[in-house]
């Protein structure tokens, strides 16, 4: 077994996986291949570059991304404390110096002794895991070579190469005197049933669909605001690989009035409990998780701009008050099926030498990638030193990430720090704030009490 650990990849979690890991005291070789080698996206030749935002996003205990943040503080993460320290104004949310939060972490980096940074394409990940461990961390913009190597070593034909994700909504900001559940089919009234029978029937949470029925008036505004709301400018890379994989909501919209409702929004099977008939037009949210908490937008890929998203879907009846933990993005994204191939410690289940770790596990953000990185080297660092595995209980933020990439889903995307994945609190709370400020409560009650060292 080698005396070191290799880390694949000098973006934000191979960054603080190198760290951590020489934080125990262990040796390191980070492989990075800046500046020899750039991505479609990359310039910089620091380590940690920041590509699209310079926003790591809310600083609020009672938000979800902020309460990431305060855990991974809790455990000394590097890049957040060079976020704190290179921050610039921007209200609530912590947006950072991007030129010199990078400049600063690569300084952090290289005047490690125990890290040997090493700038070169790694391709031979199997022979490095057969003499040690290696934690891949290569990015959504992962080179051709390293991802031929990943679907060697993974034994899948081929990785995700673009997130085409619908928007997220938690269930309890559903308007259910609109909406209805049920599956297709299912929901048109019996010719045996009376009318109480049949709307008592679609009040039971008995299918993995919410539907929202609209009429014509609601429909074709709901279309005209969609066709004329702003868009994400995608690279041109990014463009020729998206749209020939599928077609985003907002460009089905623009080839006819009628179009959405002869596919995403066909009203066929349905009857409206309100009136009795067959709505105009139904759009369908999909159960996301085990327990019912989160429902994704059926159809509903998009490039709008995130603020647009909220104005435009909230349009439609029902999701006036929608809360959304995700919004749809189509991007490049290049990411693994981790449900089926990691466990809860980013741990390939075929290959206890390797770990993954940032953005191709499925996490989604920058805070998220850097959580990721930290599970990963706490893991790989007690591998090393023979221990056992350390489980993050589900309550953090950083533990409901891990259990989300780690937990089989036929319908998997990247997913980023939100409340609708951590489990439920034992009481009601109308009060969101009060709520969310119990649940980070509780998130760093259960980190405390973990036995980290």
């Amino acid at each position: 077994m080698n005396d070191y650990i290799v880390v694949i990849g000098g973006g934000l979690a191979g960054s603080e996986a190198a760290y951590q890991i020489a934080k125990k005291g262990i040796k390191v070789k980070l492989y990075e291949m800046k500046p020899i080698k750039f991505s479609e996206a990359h310039t910089n030749k620091n380590l940690a570059e920041i590509v699209c935002s310079n926003s790591f996003k809310s600083n609020l205990h009672t938000n979800a991304c902020g309460l990431l943040k305060e855990e991974l503080r809790y455990l000394d993460s590097l890049l957040i404390k060079i976020a704190d320290e290179t921050q610039v104004p921007a209200g609530q949310a912590l947006a950072v110096d991007r030129e010199l939060f990078a400049e600063k972490v690569t300084r952090e980096i290289e005047k490690n002794s125990l890290i040997e940074i090493i700038h070169e394409e790694v391709i031979n990940i199997e022979e490095m895991a057969a003499n040690g461990i290696v934690i891949i961390a290569t990015g959504p913009l992962t080179s051709q070579g390293m991802v031929e190597e990943i679907s060697k070593i993974t034994g899948q034909d081929k990785l995700y190469f673009y997130d085409a994700a619908a928007p997220i909504i938690t269930k309890e900001s559903i308007n259910f005197d609109i909406a209805f559940f049920g599956n297709r089919y299912d929901q048109e009234k019996k010719k045996d049933e009376t009318i109480e029978e049949w709307k008592n029937r679609l009040k039971v949470q008995d299918a993995s669909y919410i539907n929202l029925p609209m009429n014509k008036e609601q429909y074709e505004n709901f279309v005209k605001e969609l066709v004329n709301a702003e868009i994400v400018t995608l690279h041109e890379f990014e463009k020729r690989e998206i749209f020939e994989g599928c077609m985003p909501v907002e460009v089905m919209a623009k080839r006819g009035l009628d179009t959405l409702r002869f596919g995403p929004l066909k009203p066929v099977g349905f009857d409206d409990p309100r009136t009795g008939k067959r709505p105009y037009a139904v759009v369908q949210l999909r159960q996301d998780d085990k327990n019912g908490i989160i429902y994704n937008m059926v159809g509903f890929q998009t490039n709008l701009k995130y603020g647009e998203q909220k104005r435009v879907f909230s349009i439609i009846p029902g999701l006036e008050n929608a809360e959304f933990v995700k919004y749809g993005v189509m991007h490049r994204n290049t990411y693994i099926n981790s449900t089926k191939l990691l466990d809860n410690t980013y741990n390939l289940k075929t290959n206890n030498n390797i770990f993954f770790a940032g953005q191709i596990t499925g996490v989604e953000g920058y805070v998220e990638s850097i959580s990721s990185g930290i599970v990963a080297s706490l893991n790989a660092c007690r591998k090393y030193n023979k221990q056992s595995k350390l489980e993050f209980p589900i309550e953090t933020i950083i533990g409901a990430l891990a259990n989300y990439i780690s937990t089989e889903n036929n319908k998997f995307q990247p997913m980023n720090a939100n409340f609708g994945i951590v489990p439920e609190l034992g009481e009601k709370i109308k009060d969101k704030k009060l709520k969310y400020g119990k649940l980070a409560d509780r998130a760093i009650e259960r980190l405390k009490m973990l036995e980290i060292e």
